[in-house]
């Protein structure tokens, strides 16, 4: 049976000329890469999103997107698209193995009495409240109630921001998560399927739209914590060398940076250090 028969559109193919064109457009704005074995999930991206406001032309669809404010409202919706948003709660348990040590050592501080960490690419929210449930038990078992903390949250997505803010999970993404900390910091809704983030963890975490390309304009400084994972994967190696090292530069004296694995190879900066850590891509600033 053809997919017509179910009343199933298939995907329109498209151009050469046209993909140029919409990958060039992508890459400016974003700096997410699309290559040609990308060019198959970009296809069904489009044309999944012209089929729902009913457009069935590329080119069409692409001068809707670069017209007026209505463009820029639709950008908006086909950004959320495009963008990679597969995360889970302690994604890469490496990753947040090595920042409790870090955080840790710097609550052995008496003087110490502020935390900042920045989640940038935060997607739909797993991974500041992951950083958050963390510092919150490190607080507890270090009996520091002087200490305040705030997590910075960044996605370029407005729609993904909206879900990351509601804070609200299945059963199913809050496996791992250990009972006391899922008893203590979320509440389970009324339909008995959905827990949502308790009140206390989401006024630490401040969720803003903020594009990796536009880092200049992110008013953020005098991080200890910078967690920037699964987000530079899609991207040209100079515009990684460039965000990172960006990045690099809001650290505070002796803040660390945690990049995901094999993200971007061979890369120094005189700011850092590469952090000695079993499975894990991370760098220190020292300068």
């Amino acid at each position: 049976m053809a997919l017509a028969d179910w009343g199933i559109k298939p995907v329109t193919p498209i151009s050469d000329e046209q993909f140029e064109l919409w990958r060039a457009l992508i890459e400016a704005r974003t700096g997410m890469m699309f290559t040609q074995t990308r060019r198959p999930f970009l296809e069904v991206a489009l044309s999944t999103r012209m089929r729902e406001i009913t457009i069935d032309d590329y080119d069409v669809y692409y001068e809707q997107v670069m017209s007026g404010v209505s463009g820029e409202r639709e950008w908006v919706v086909l950004v959320d698209r495009l963008a990679v948003q597969e995360t889970s709660f302690f994604r890469h348990a490496s990753s947040y193995a090595l920042v409790e040590k870090h955080l840790k050592l710097l609550l052995t501080n008496s003087a110490r009495h502020e935390l900042n960490v920045w989640s940038a690419g935060c997607s739909t929210g797993e991974e500041p409240y992951s950083l958050a449930l963390l510092v919150e038990d490190l607080l507890h078992s270090a009996h520091r109630k002087d200490v305040f903390y705030g997590i910075t949250a960044t996605d370029i997505s407005l729609p993904t921001l909206i879900k990351a803010r509601q804070g609200v999970y299945n059963e199913r993404k809050l496996h791992g998560i250990p009972d006391s900390l899922k008893q203590q910091y979320f509440q389970i809704l009324p339909n008995h399927r959905d827990w949502q983030v308790s009140q206390q963890l989401k006024s630490r975490i401040a969720f803003a739209q903020l594009n990796l390309m536009d880092l200049e304009k992110a008013p953020f400084s005098d991080m200890d914590v910078i967690f920037c994972q699964n987000v530079l994967i899609y991207f040209r190696r100079f515009r990684k060398r460039d965000v990172v090292s960006n990045l690099a530069s809001r650290l505070q004296l002796g803040g660390i940076l945690v990049l995901g694995v094999g993200e971007i190879m061979d890369w120094q900066h005189p700011l850092l250090e590469r952090i000695d850590y079993p499975d894990t891509l991370a760098f220190r600033r020292v300068a």
